[in-house]
Order: C-alpha cells, then structure tokens, then sequence
C-alpha cells in the first residue's frame, strides 16, 4: 500500500498521494490553469484519450487544506508494432500560483521511483530537455521512435529504469493498458 510522502522545503508543506475519482475536477481545473485549452490537442493525448492511467501511477500534490496543487499520471504504450511495453508520462502540470516551489520535481521522483518500484523498464515523455534532464531523461534512445501525429522530435525524451530497455526500439508508440468504461446509457419506460 503506499503511503503519502510529505515535502517540506521551500514551499508550504505539501503531500504527494495517489489520485482518487474526487481529485477528477480538481485536476482536470488545475491542467486547464496550467497548460491551456490547447492541452487537448497534443500528440500525447491521442495515447490517453479512451484509456485509464497506469495502475498505481496517477498522483496529486495536495496542500495542508487539501487542495491539489500538483498532478502527474503516467500511461501504458507499446513501443512500435508488436514492441515492448514502457510508460509515457504526462501531464505533469503544478498550479502557476505555485511554480518552483518543489512540488513538480517532487511529483517527478515519486513517480519514476513508484514505475521503478511496480518493475517498468522505460519511461518516455514528450518535453523541455533542460527541465527534464535532471531527472535522467533525454533523447539518446528515442531516435528511431515516433508520436503519432505532430511533436518536436528533439522533445521526445526517455529515462531507462532497466539498463538496455531501449536497445533497438523502433516505431511509433502506440496505446495501451486499460480503457476507459463506455457509460451506460439509462433508458426511461414511457
């Protein structure tokens, strides 16, 4: 079971837990604060869009009155055709009236060390090199990889958990994991 992780630092106190069906809204707010209607659109949602993030690995940031203040997801994909499976990162979003304060790199920690801790081997993620480097993502592995749709090819990034987990990878990541439940449509008796 995991326990929450308390941050102290430069910021207020803030603690890192696993994201719940009530942090939905408070989330969904929080990245449209952060990122922008245009958030939707992006390369990396098309291997969200329909599926559930990967089991154990959706957190929120919250603060002393509980308020999220931080969210970051990773997701199953497959590596190309009939490829391996790794992890694709996003979004990591922290509220603007928050930035630098910790709390992304924070929630960036926690989750690569709980991806390292559940046995995934790769993580990728579509981003700023500078900010993400310091976390060991870079480009070295992902050249002969692809989105689907458009992306800055030099923002493809990816940290191996596993050394040689992306030796000789190719193609274009593809979704996976768990879908999403269809709702059920209610029909009323006349």
């Amino acid at each position: 079971m995991e326990m929450p992780v308390e941050i102290v630092g430069r910021s207020p106190a803030f603690l890192i837990v696993a994201e719940t069906a009530a942090d939905i809204a408070a989330r969904e707010a929080l990245l449209d604060r952060a990122m922008g209607p245009k958030r939707r659109k992006k390369s990396s949602e098309k291997l969200r869009r329909g599926r559930r993030p990967s089991e154990g690995l959706a957190f929120v940031a919250r603060d002393a009155s509980g308020a999220v203040t931080g969210t970051v997801r990773m997701w199953d994909v497959v590596l190309g055709e009939g490829g391996q499976a790794a992890l694709l990162l996003g979004p990591l979003a922290v509220d603007p009236a928050l930035k630098n304060a910790g709390i992304g790199s924070a929630l960036m920690r926690h989750a690569v060390a709980e991806a390292a801790r559940l046995g995934h081997t790769a993580i990728l993620l579509v981003g700023d090199a500078p900010y993400y480097g310091r976390f060991g993502f870079s480009a070295a592995e992902t050249g002969a990889l692809a989105m689907p749709g458009p992306y800055e090819r030099h923002r493809l990034l990816a940290l191996e958990l596993a050394d040689g987990a992306l030796n000789d990878v190719q193609g274009t990541l593809k979704a996976a994991g768990r879908k999403l439940k269809a709702p059920v449509a209610l029909t009323v008796a006349a």
